[in-house]
């Protein structure tokens, strides 16, 4: 996979104009409504729901222009929550992509909890994605076609883990660029990539 234009500069002055742009800098009124994704938590219950898929996770990736059908949702929060539930658990604490040092098997857990994702009615890899990266923002990296365009591959998770272990320096420029960006903790090294990637696709490279 290929990196984003802004992050094949040595100048950080593109990724910063992206994310500022995407999150709205000083005045978020003007802000994308994703900017919303990564910290909406309407009941004040995220951090006891990290194994758990709720109603705010189903509106949070709304923000990012995909809605879960119906009858995925009864899925997921209600008739077979614990099947959910049970995979997040196993899955274990979120962790930054750059940890996991070996390709998993695939026998891993985050692979069958993919497939239980991508199984559910009208849920395909983009919005799979998007569900898990709620759960787990530092080691599920957002997919959509736009952001596969710019990489350059229609796989993201395995590739990125390799690229991020291979180039540990990646991993540390993104989190920088958060920080010099002025973004919230709760922004991921990995949401900093896909919004760079998804700005380059959308409005061409800085």
């Amino acid at each position: 996979m290929r990196l984003p234009q802004a992050l094949r500069e040595a100048d950080d002055a593109g990724a910063i104009s992206a994310l500022t742009r995407y999150y709205g800098g000083s005045t978020p009124v003007e802000s994308f409504t994703g900017a919303r994704f990564d910290t909406w938590d309407s009941t004040g219950s995220r951090p006891a729901d990290t194994n758990r898929f709720t109603a705010d996770d189903l509106v949070a990736v709304t923000f990012l222009s995909v809605e879960v059908p119906a009858r995925a949702a009864i899925i997921l929060l209600d008739t077979r929550a614990e099947t959910f539930n049970s995979l997040l658990t196993a899955l274990g604490p979120d962790r930054d992509l750059v940890e996991e040092r070996n390709p998993w098997p695939a026998t891993w857990v985050g692979w069958t909890l993919w497939k239980e994702l991508t199984a559910l009615p009208g849920v395909g890899p983009t919005t799979a994605s998007k569900l898990l990266a709620r759960k787990r923002p530092r080691l599920r990296p957002i997919y959509d076609s736009v952001v596969a365009d710019v990489v350059g591959s229609n796989r993201l998770w395995e590739p990125l883990r390799s690229r991020l272990v291979s180039e540990p320096s990646l991993h540390e420029r993104l989190v920088r660029l958060r920080q010099e960006a002025g973004l919230d903790e709760a922004v991921s090294a990995l949401r900093v990539f896909d919004v760079i990637a998804w700005m380059e696709g959308k409005f061409g490279p800085p």
